[in-house]
């Protein structure tokens, strides 16, 4: 799709300034570590999967939007079958794609192979905007190759990919901020959307609290599998983020990379 790139660049900057500013401004928990050397990690991964995608580009040329623009010339996909109005297909396709990453981020803990490449995102001792952004190359390539072969079997309108995809990184940095909302407020807004206060719990030391919360916009799927914690049993203040074994190491660029190949 044409501008598409800027698009998604231009929400993904205005959001990460956005949101970054305001945890400055109304922090929910103290860090652990300065911003620095984290965000510096951090930053530098998002750079690392993004040249992993536009390398993957190379090899296999339709990624999520430009598969759906195949999926539609070809005639392949369910939604390319029917002849619904424009806005159920988006509709539909928002739902579908987003309850797909649930379910991925559900198996990623599940799986121990999968559950290596995750776990750089848990080691963040931290929790705000650039944790959003901290998924292994690894992961963030599989990622993409299962979201590619579910727009072919779907087959939605590019229009319903692309919007998706900026819900996703929106609601995802929005959900890992370090913000403190007001506590009604977050108890209205998580019936619909994932807030940082719930999701905040997925990153607990914990392991029966860290399996929990998996959904990164909308909360309805963890309601309806069981898998939802209203809050960790340590509270949101004194609770410890991160992995239970790890130390100031996971905010080093290198070791983050290196974990998976780590007992």
């Amino acid at each position: 799709m044409e501008y598409e790139l800027i698009l998604r660049l231009g929400v993904f900057l205005g959001l990460f300034g956005l949101f970054a500013a305001l945890e400055a401004v109304a922090p929910r928990r103290t860090r652990r570590q300065p911003r620095g050397q984290r965000w510096f990690t951090n930053l530098s991964i998002v750079v690392l999967d993004t040249l992993t995608l536009r390398a993957l580009a190379v090899f296999l040329p339709f990624l999520a939007i430009g598969a759906a623009v195949d999926a539609w010339r070809m005639g392949w996909g369910l939604f390319n079958a029917l002849d619904w109005p424009l806005w159920v297909e988006v509709v539909l396709a928002i739902l579908i794609l987003d309850f797909a990453i649930w379910a991925q981020h559900l198996v990623t803990h599940k799986v121990p192979i999968l559950w290596r490449f995750h776990r750089v995102h848990h080691a963040d001792r931290d929790f705000d905007v650039t944790t959003a952004l901290r998924f292994h190359p690894v992961e963030i390539l599989v990622s993409m190759m299962l979201k590619i072969g579910l727009v072919y079997v779907i087959g939605p309108q590019a229009i319903a990919v692309l919007l998706f995809e900026v819900i996703l990184n929106g609601t995802a940095m929005f959900n890992h901020s370090n913000l403190k909302l007001p506590l009604w407020f977050d108890r209205i807004l998580r019936l619909v959307l994932v807030t940082p206060d719930m999701h905040r719990v997925h990153h607990s030391i914990h392991r029966h609290e860290h399996d929990s919360n998996y959904g990164f916009a909308l909360s309805v799927w963890d309601r309806l599998f069981g898998t939802y914690r209203p809050k960790p049993e340590a509270g949101h203040e004194d609770m410890t983020v991160g992995l239970q074994w790890q130390d100031d190491k996971p905010s080093r660029l290198g070791w983050a990379l290196m974990l998976p190949f780590r007992k």
